[in-house]
C-alpha cells in the first residue's frame, strides 16, 4: 500500500502500480481526474480531500463582518490547483452579494507571485484573500510580510496562515482530516478495495485568529 499527501497525490495515483493508494490532499479529486465523484474513486485509490469551495464565500463574509467598509479585495490563487475554478466561482458569487470588487491574481509560480505583489503594491486593495493550497502555504511569509508592511489584512483557510500573521483563517481542522487516511488503511488491510470506500470531504471547520 502507498499513502500519499498533497501535490504528490495525483502523480502517484495515476502512475502504473499494483498497490492500492490512500491519499490526503487539498485539491478536488474530480477536477484532478482521479474520481468520477466522491462516491466513485478511480485508479485503485481513495482518501480525503480538504477542498470545500463554499468556504471561500464564508471567509469573505467574515471579512465583511470585521470590516464592512472593505470594497476592494485582491485574490491570490494558483490556477494549476485542481478545484481552483470552483473556489473562484464561489468567492465571486459571495462578493457580488456583498458588493465587493475582486481582482484575481493567478500565481502558479514564484515569478507570477512576485509580479502579482508588484501590481497589488501599485494599486493597493483593502484586503487580500489567499486560497488554501500548497504554493500559498509555501510562500505564506512572503505574502503576509508584504501585506503587513502595507497594513492589508490577509484571509485564508488553514491555521498555519494565521499563525504566520494572517488576520484570520477558516477551514478544515487538519488534525482530524489527517487521521482519516488511517481509517482507510485499516479497511483496505482488512480486505476492502479503494473503490468501495468513498472519498471523504473535510466537513469540520474551525477559525483561528491572530491580530496583525
Amino acid at each position: 500500500m502507498i499513502v500519499t499527501h498533497a501535490a504528490a497525490t495525483t502523480i502517484v495515483v495515476k502512475a502504473k502500480r499494483k498497490a492500492p493508494v490512500v491519499y490526503e490532499f487539498s485539491a478536488d479529486p474530480i477536477a484532478a481526474g482521479i474520481a468520477r465523484d466522491l462516491a466513485h474513486p478511480l485508479f485503485n485509490a481513495t482518501g480525503v480531500t480538504l477542498l470545500k469551495a463554499e468556504l471561500n464565500g464564508k471567509r469573505l463574509e467574515f471579512l465583511h463582518e470585521i470590516g464592512p467598509e472593505i470594497r476592494r479585495v485582491a485574490v491570490i490563487a494558483n490556477p494549476l490547483h485542481p478545484g481552483e475554478e470552483s473556489e473562484r466561482m464561489d468567492l465571486a458569487a459571495e462578493a457580488e452579494q456583498l458588493g465587493i470588487h475582486l481582482t484575481f491574481f493567478p500565481t502558479p509560480n514564484r515569478a507570477e507571485l512576485d509580479r502579482a505583489l508588484d501590481t497589488i503594491a501599485a494599486d493597493p486593495p483593502q484586503a487580500i484573500v489567499a486560497f488554501s493550497e500548497g504554493f500559498v502555504v509555501e510562500n505564506r511569509q512572503t505574502i503576509i510580510n508584504f501585506a503587513m508592511s502595507r497594513r492589508l489584512p490577509v484571509v485564508s483557510g488553514w491555521a498555519v496562515m494565521a499563525k504566520s500573521g494572517a488576520l484570520f483563517t477558516y477551514g478544515p481542522r487538519l488534525v482530524e482530516s489527517y487521521r482519516r487516511p488511517a481509517y482507510y488503511v485499516g479497511r483496505i488491510l482488512r480486505g476492502a478495495t479503494p473503490s468501495e470506500l468513498p472519498i471523504r470531504a473535510a466537513d469540520r471547520v474551525g477559525a483561528r485568529n491572530q491580530p496583525q
